[in-house]
């Protein structure tokens, strides 16, 4: 791995009593493959988590992208951990 990939983003919206935060990360698990590991939920929860097996780092790196475009256009902005 080249380069490590995380994120903490959160969205927040006192009108709607919203407080969520979304973390990603891609990173090498035991046997070698690539993961994309996403973390989410209400801020202060431990939340859900989803983990994705990519053959290539690329490929996981694109998908971390996508997500991260995805998630910003819904209003996430950086958070502090």
């Amino acid at each position: 791995m080249l380069q490590p990939y995380h994120l903490y983003i959160e969205r927040k919206d006192a009108s709607r009593n919203m407080a969520r935060f979304y973390a990603l990360e891609v990173s090498v698990s035991l046997f070698g493959d690539t993961c994309l590991t996403r973390c989410w939920g209400r801020i202060g929860t431990r939340g859900q988590v989803k983990v994705q097996h990519f053959a290539d780092e690329q490929t996981a790196v694109n998908a971390f992208l996508l997500l991260l475009r995805e998630k910003r256009s819904r209003g996430y902005r950086a958070g502090s951990l």
